[in-house]
């Protein structure tokens, strides 16, 4: 059985698409394992996105996750992390399939904005670990 991380983000809240999202987790047999709604610090998205702070899209990415509150969370399962990410779908909501939480609700970005595409996942077991480190302290 694996763990994995997730983030829904400041749209989904702002939108309230946070039961259908975990109704679709808990629907396809995942179990909710630790669920939190905070706001986000700098300082922690910093670590979670460390490979990205020196981009010159970072700002737009910081601004957009501190906007408004997020949900946190691990859902665990066999083969969580794939799973998740395939039920997720691309990460640009145009190229998002139906049928995917990103294709069915994400927005995409206006021009010059961070892409908003609803929810984080993890994209590794190995980053998982380190994400669920980061969010909880384990």
């Amino acid at each position: 059985m694996e763990e994995t991380f997730f983030i829904l983000k400041p749209d989904a809240v702002k939108r309230g698409l946070v039961g259908e999202v975990l109704h679709r987790i808990e629907r396809r047999g995942f179990q909710l394992t630790r669920l939190e709604q905070c706001q986000i610090e700098r300082t922690t998205l910093e670590k979670h996105y460390s490979d990205l702070v020196d981009k010159p899209f970072f700002p737009s990415i910081a601004d957009f996750m501190m906007s408004g509150p997020v949900i946190i969370g691990t859902l665990a399962g066999v083969g969580a992390v794939q799973a998740w990410r395939d039920m997720l779908g691309a990460t640009d909501p145009a190229k998002a399939q139906a049928g995917t939480i990103r294709g069915d609700f994400a927005l995409g970005a206006e021009p010059g904005q961070s892409l908003k595409n609803i929810a984080h996942g993890s994209d590794s077991l190995e980053s998982a670990r380190r994400e669920i480190s980061i969010w909880f302290g384990e």
